[in-house]
C-alpha cells in the first residue's frame, strides 16, 4: 500500500489518518469535528479539503475527486478519462453520483474520494422516516466501506462533517469505517499561526496564544487581520473614533494613531458604544503606551466570547462575576477551602484539584452567588451551560459535542451548571426521547471523570435536590467536593450575612454589632435572600424619610417585622438534610449536625421522603 507521507510534519489528526490507513485499518475514514477551519501548512492556509487532496493525497493517489451536494463532482486531480462517466460532471443527486463513483472505485487504482458535508448524503435518523435516496445512499457508503477491492486498488473514501451525531448510526458504528476527530487548535498551533501573521514579539505571539484558547485559527485569522469588506470610509470612522477616545483631549501622538490603526482593523462590525465600553469601560480611556497591550487583550477577550457564544448557539452563557468573597458572608470553611482549589488550579497543583464540585443546599442559600464568587477569585474563564436539549434527533448530543470540544479547547475553565437535576436528573428510564437523555448523560459523566480534565476544566455543579440527580455522577472522581449550604444557624451567622449583604448592595447603615445583635434574632433560620430583602425593604424606609438618609435600628426593626418569607417548613428541612447527607467533610456542617449518626439521618430523611420527595 502507497503511503499518504509527506516531509514537513503533519498536524496530529492527519499524521494519525496517514498512521491507520497505513495499518490497512481501513480504506473509509470520516473526519470530523473542527472541519471548516483553516490549516497552516509548510507556510500555507488550507482549507480542509485542500489540505487533503493538494498535500495529504496529492502524491500518492492519481486521481483525487470531491463532491458535495450543492457542487457535485469536482477534480482537484485527475488521471481516468471521464468518458462513461458522465454522470459526474452532470449530476448532483447522490442517487445518481454514488454509482458512476462506485464504478470509479471498482475500476481505478489509486483513486481517493473526499465526500464534503457527509450527514446530507447520509443523514442520522430513523431508518422509517428516511427517504429511499437517503437509504441508498447509506447502503452505498457502507458497502464500500467492506470492499477488498479499494484497499488492493490503494483507493480511499474519506467523508467529512462537523458533528459525528448528524451521520447515519449505520456508518458511525461500523468497525470498517475509521473515526479521526479534528480537535480545536492547541496553544501551540495557535501560536504558529500568530507567528505567521505577525502578531507581534515572541512575547506577544505567547500571551495571544493563552488568551486565545478555545478559538479556530480562521476566526484568530479574521481577528487579527480581518479583511476589509466595508467602504474605506467606514473604516477611517471607526479610527477617527477610536483616536478621539485614546487621545481624551490631549495631544494627538504618534502611539495613538498606531494603537488606532491596529484597533480600527480588530473593531470591524462593532458599534461605537460596543468599541467605547472596549477602549474606554470606565470613561478614561488608557493613554500611556505600556497600556496598548491591555487594550489589545480586552478586545480579544470580548471578540472570543462573542465569537464561541455564537458559534455555540447560546448554548453556553460567559460569566463576568463582578464580585468576590469579600461580600460573601459567613461560611468561612467553606470559603478557606474554596480560595485553597482556586490558588491550586492558579499555581497548576493538578493533582491537588477536585475534578468538580456539587453546591447543594435549600434555595436562596447563596449557591450561585458564592459560585461566581468562586470564579472571581479564580481569575479563570467561566462559563454557564444553558439548555442544549433539542426536539430534533441527534441535535442534543450534537450541541452537547460541541460544547464540551470548546471546554476542552479553551482549558482552565470553570463550567457552573445550574439545577442540575432538571440538567441530569435521573427521573426516567429516557426510553420516552428515544434513549437521548441517558446517552447525554453517560457523555457528561465520560467527559467529568477524564483525568486529562483534572485541573483544566473543574465542573461546579448546583441543586436543591441532589436525590434527584443521577447517582453515578455524585461519586468522587466526578464530583469529589460535596459542599452544604445552608441558612445561617446562629445570630453569628447571620450577622456576618447581613453584614454581606449592606456591603454587596452598598446600602448605608447606622446599625452596629454587636451593639444591635437583638435586631438578628428573629431572622435566624431565614434564608440569604430573605436577608437581602429584608436589607433592601429598610433602605426603602429610610429613603422615605429622605434620599440620603442611612438605614437605622428602628427602620431595621420595622422592616423585618414586617417582611414575611415564603415558606415551606417541610420541603426546607428536607433540602436541608439532604445537603447535610451529601457533605463530603464534617467540618463544613453545622454544630447541631455535627454529631448526628448516619441511622438518625437517614431515618429522618426517610420519613420527610415520604411527605415531601415527590415534589419539585
Amino acid at each position: 500500500m502507497a503511503t499518504l507521507a509527506v516531509e514537513t510534519k503533519l498536524p496530529a489528526w492527519a499524521d494519525e489518518l496517514r498512521r491507520r490507513y497505513l495499518r490497512g485499518e481501513s480504506s473509509q475514514f470520516v473526519l470530523h469535528g473542527n472541519v471548516h477551519d483553516l490549516i497552516l501548512y509548510a507556510g500555507k492556509l488550507y482549507a480542509l479539503s485542500e489540505f487533503l487532496s493538494q498535500v495529504l493525497l496529492e502524491r500518492t493517489k492519481d486521481t483525487v475527486a470531491l463532491y458535495n451536494l450543492s457542487t457535485g463532482v469536482r477534480f482537484a486531480k485527475r488521471k481516468m478519462e471521464l468518458s462513461g462517466y458522465e454522470d459526474l460532471a452532470l449530476a448532483k443527486e447522490p442517487a445518481k453520483v454514488l454509482p458512476a463513483l462506485e464504478r470509479a472505485l471498482t475500476t481505478q487504482d489509486k483513486f481517493a474520494l473526499i465526500i464534503e458535508y457527509a450527514d446530507t448524503i447520509a443523514p442520522a435518523g430513523d431508518t422509517s422516516f428516511s427517504t429511499t435516496d437517503d437509504r441508498s445512499a447509506t447502503v452505498t457508503l457502507h458497502r464500500w466501506s467492506l470492499m477488498r477491492s479499494l484497499e488492493k486498488s490503494d483507493s480511499v473514501v474519506i467523508l467529512t462533517l462537523e458533528n459525528l451525531s448528524d451521520l447515519h448510526p449505520k456508518l458511525v458504528s461500523n468497525p470498517r469505517v475509521a473515526t479521526v476527530q479534528i480537535p480545536i487548535p492547541s496553544k501551540a498551533e495557535r501560536a504558529e499561526i500568530l507567528r505567521y501573521l505577525e502578531a507581534g514579539s515572541a512575547e506577544d505571539v505567547e500571551r495571544l496564544a493563552e488568551i486565545t484558547a478555545g478559538l479556530k485559527l480562521i476566526q484568530l485569522k479574521s481577528l487579527l487581520a480581518p479583511p476589509e469588506v466595508g467602504p474605506e470610509e467606514d473604516r477611517q470612522e471607526r479610527k477617527d473614533y477610536i483616536v478621539e477616545l485614546l487621545a481624551a483631549g490631549t495631544t494627538l501622538s504618534a502611539d495613538h494613531m498606531e494603537r488606532a490603526e491596529k484597533l480600527a482593523s480588530m473593531t470591524q462590525g462593532m458599534t461605537k458604544e460596543a468599541i467605547r465600553k472596549l477602549i474606554a469601560p470606565d470613561g478614561k480611556p488608557a493613554r500611556a503606551p505600556d497600556n496598548s497591550r491591555a487594550e489589545i487583550d480586552r478586545l480579544i477577550a470580548a471578540r472570543k466570547r462573542e465569537i464561541i457564544e455564537r458559534e455555540c448557539f447560546g448554548l453556553i452563557e460567559f460569566v463576568s462575576p463582578a464580585h468576590g468573597f469579600e461580600v460573601v458572608g459567613g461560611m468561612d470553611e467553606v470559603k478557606k477551602d474554596l480560595l485553597q482549589i482556586a490558588d491550586n488550579i492558579r499555581q497548576g497543583r493538578r493533582s491537588r484539584c477536585p475534578m468538580g464540585m456539587l453546591f447543594t443546599g435549600p434555595m436562596g442559600t447563596g449557591k450561585t452567588f458564592v459560585a461566581e464568587a468562586f470564579a472571581k477569585e479564580c481569575g479563570l474563564t467561566t462559563i454557564k451551560l444553558k439548555n442544549f436539549r433539542s426536539k430534533w434527533v441527534g441535535a442534543t448530543e450534537g450541541n452537547l459535542d460541541k460544547i464540551l470540544s470548546v471546554i476542552q479547547a479553551i482549558g482552565q475553565i470553570i463550567v457552573i451548571i445550574d439545577e442540575g437535576d432538571r440538567a441530569f436528573g435521573n427521573s426516567g428510564d429516557g426510553d420516552g426521547d428515544g434513549g437521548t437523555s441517558s446517552r447525554v448523560i453517560g457523555r457528561i459523566k465520560e467527559f467529568m471523570s477524564d483525568t486529562e480534565n483534572r485541573g483544566r476544566v473543574l465542573f461546579l455543579l448546583m441543586t436543591n435536590r441532589p436525590d434527584k440527580l443521577d447517582v453515578d455522577i455524585k461519586r468522587a472522581g466526578r464530583l469529589d467536593r460535596k459542599i452544604p449550604f445552608l441558612y445561617p444557624q446562629t445570630a453569628a451567622e447571620a450577622i456576618a450575612v447581613l453584614q454581606a449583604q449592606f456591603r454587596k448592595n452598598q446600602v448605608a447603615s447606622e446599625v452596629v454589632f454587636p451593639r444591635d445583635e437583638k435586631l438578628v434574632t428573629p431572622l435566624i433560620g431565614y434564608s440569604n435572600a430573605d436577608f437581602e430583602a429584608v436589607v433592601l425593604l429598610a433602605n426603602d424606609y429610610a429613603s422615605s424619610r429622605s434620599p440620603d438618609a442611612k438605614v437605622s435600628a428602628a427602620d431595621f426593626e420595622r422592616a423585618s417585622h414586617d417582611y414575611l418569607p415564603s415558606r415551606d417548613v417541610k420541603m426546607i428541612e428536607y433540602m436541608e438534610l439532604l445537603a447535610v447527607f451529601e457533605a463530603s467533610n464534617r467540618r463544613m456542617l453545622p454544630q447541631k449536625y455535627v454529631n448526628v449518626s448516619v441511622d438518625e439521618l437517614q431515618a429522618k430523611l426517610a420519613r420527610l421522603q415520604a411527605e415531601v420527595g415527590s415534589r419539585r
